[in-house]
């Protein structure tokens, strides 16, 4: 009886409560992370989005010498690691990933791998002069933190002397590799293959998450020096410029590269009857090729002893003429369209954000078909995936996102700037209205927030990933404009260019660039999971005064936009500064503004001196999250009997 008695007094002091609360609270802030709240307190970073005086990162330069058995796929390497430390902080340890420990037995991912190896074996590790015992169980780990017996104290450098090797994975052919991978002993792709200095920064320290295989890489900029070893008469695609040219190459495709970069047609430089030592490569039992790389993050190649070689150019704004090489094996023709979809994606994103950094770039053929590194792509001949991979050239490339962590600022901006450059090749306006059906089609209830950790993806990887970014950037089209948009992550891009933006970073910027407090934007799209799902609750006309009513289902806001048509020539619109005329439709626009207060409808009242209306459309472009279209059109459309 007691219990029953606290429950009736609680009802009656909670009801008149509950009827004074908001139907909905708008959030208009973002929450900040632990991380970033440290570093505006240090002051490495702080709310105009713009890198600050006090922002640092490391600098790592790699000098690599490794030789290729393709016998045995086996891979051995030495390399000297000199790392700058930029930092405030005396570091006692570093973090080294061991990417190749992916393929052991044993060891943690996200998914099966397409073939096993006994992972990495580091024979040797010297830091700052000082010998390191290797643990028993680094073949078990892809990311293994090392005791300095010299610390590296602020604004000094360090030196990492290491020795490995690893085996190529054999990936069947037909079947698609894990970032890389060999076709039997006639082609090698190898990528994430030699220990690496992980990312230490202002925001976590030390960058340990594992690499479980379906997140990608989040890596320090510095340059590269690597001698790679293969036999007499393979050919070499990779990252960077060949600088021994004159030791490996014969007269004869020296002079056809020099032809490449005089038009855009694509040529041979060797062909399928030019291969070989004494015709595509000089004589000999062995030959060293020597690449280097100044400002990236990674590097990596692929080589075969059956590549095919052509090449063709592109022309980068404030650069000029760079040569575009495709290798790839002779039964797949296709790479013979490929140089012109490079050359296209090379110039219009280079327009479009900023300019392509790296005097040349490179697409090889083999088992990953789709994966990209500086100044080089893994990729298939077709135009997507030419044009996708090459657009990561721009995020994560030159801007040095956290992919690990958060895929969309590279995969999801990619995404959406191929929107763009499709359209632009095919001579079309890029098809940005209708996302937000296309949201109500990819929600569920297992879809995990934009900002989760993408490394530990979960189950809707893909959309929250590569999907959920367009449609986020199309909605922001809707009440900025999409020019406004472009030009502001153009100014993002140049930022951070060759440095390390986290989200706070990006959406601090473009709420500095565009002019707009759009912190209730951010939160909704980033940190929730929520939608808008907009309705017409209903139409009603009281002479010449017309009312909308709107509601608002979900917890995000957005604008309230109305297509309203009328049978005839619509009414003039003099005082209306929020509408315009299209036709015989005038569109009318109100602010988000409008739903602060905490109401989930909104009247919209307009004068329209009494002509008739047939149609009332709200979201007419569709470009917010709706998980119903049905609801947006008044009048309804009739359901047909049992239904």
């Amino acid at each position: 009886m007691r219990a029953m008695l606290y429950l009736l007094v609680l009802c009656f002091v909670a009801a008149p409560l509950a009827a004074q609360a908001p139907e909905r609270s708008i959030r208009r802030t973002i929450p900040i992370s632990n991380g970033f709240r440290h570093a505006l307190e240090a002051g490495s970073r702080d709310s105009s989005g713009t890198p600050t005086a006090r922002y640092w990162q490391l600098k790592t330069d790699y000098a690599i010498n490794a030789k290729l058995e393709p016998a045995t796929s086996t891979v051995t390497g030495t390399e000297r690691i000199t790392m700058a430390n930029a930092s405030p902080d005396t570091l006692k340890s570093v973090a080294l990933r061991l990417y190749q420990n992916l393929f052991a037995p044993n060891v943690a991912r996200s998914s099966p791998v397409a073939a096993l190896t006994s992972g990495m074996t580091v024979t040797s590790l010297v830091a700052n002069g000082d010998s390191i015992a290797i643990p028993p169980d680094w073949d078990q780990q892809t990311v293994a933190q090392v005791k300095l017996p010299t610390p590296i104290l602020p604004g000094a450098t360090g030196t990492f002397d290491v020795s490995w090797s690893f085996q190529v994975p054999k990936v069947p052919e037909g079947v698609r590799g894990d970032r890389m991978g060999s076709w039997g002993t006639r082609l090698f792709q190898v990528a994430q293959w030699y220990p690496q200095i992980a990312v230490y920064d202002d925001l976590s320290g030390w960058n340990t998450d594992p690499y479980l295989g379906d997140a990608e890489f989040f890596n320090n900029f510095g340059s590269f020096d690597v001698k790679l070893d293969v036999p007499v008469g393979w050919l070499i695609g990779a990252t960077g410029v060949l600088r021994n040219a004159d030791s490996v190459l014969t007269p004869a495709v020296r002079q056809r590269l020099a032809r490449a970069t005089a038009s855009d047609s694509q040529i041979v430089v060797v062909g399928p009857d030019d291969r070989g030592a004494g015709k595509a490569t000089a004589t000999g039992d062995r030959l060293v090729w020597h690449f280097t790389a100044d400002s990236v993050a990674d590097f990596a190649w692929a080589t075969s002893n059956e590549f095919v070689w052509d090449a063709t150019r592109a022309t980068i704004p404030g650069k000029g003429v760079i040569p575009i090489n495709m290798l790839y094996l002779p039964e797949h023709a296709r790479y013979k369209e490929a140089g012109a979809y490079a050359r296209h994606a090379l110039e219009f994103y280079s327009k479009l954000w900023m300019p392509y950094a790296w005097p040349a770039f490179t697409q090889v053929d083999g088992p990953e078909g789709g994966m990209e590194y500086p100044s080089l792509t893994f990729s298939g001949p077709g135009f997507g995936v030419t044009d996708h991979e090459i657009g990561h050239q721009w995020w994560p490339m030159m801007v040095g996102v956290n992919e690990t962590w958060y895929g969309w600022m590279d995969e999801g901006f990619n995404q959406y700037m191929n929107l763009l450059s499709g359209a632009a090749f095919r001579d079309t306006l890029p098809r940005l209205n209708g996302t937000g059906r296309a949201y109500a089609r990819g929600t569920s209830d297992k879809e995990p927030p934009m900002m989760w950790d993408a490394n530990y993806d979960g189950p809707m990887y893909s959309f929250t990933t590569y999907g959920k970014a367009p449609l986020m950037l199309s909605m922001l089209g809707a009440i900025v404009g999409d020019s406004a948009v472009q030009r502001a992550m153009n100014g993002y891009a140049h930022a951070w260019r060759f440095k390390h933006p986290s989200p706070w970073d990006y959406m601090f910027y473009m709420d500095k660039s565009l002019n707009r407090d759009l912190g209730w934007f951010w939160y909704y799209w980033l940190f929730s999971t929520t939608t808008v799902n907009n309705s017409i609750a209903s139409v009603t006309t009281k002479g010449p005064q017309v009312t909308v009513t709107v509601r608002q289902g979900g917890d995000m806001p957005s604008p309230v936009v109305l297509d309203i048509t009328f049978a005839g020539t619509p009414p003039s619109i003099t005082g209306m500064k929020n509408a315009t005329v299209s036709g015989n439709t005038v569109r009318v626009t109100y602010p988000v503004d409008v739903w602060f207060s905490g109401s989930r409808t909104f009247n919209a009242v307009m004068q329209f001196g009494g002509q008739k209306i047939t149609r009332v459309t709200v979201d007419p472009d569709a470009r917010f999250p709706d998980t119903s279209q049905a609801d947006n059109v008044w009048p309804r459309a009739a359901t047909a009997p049992g239904r």
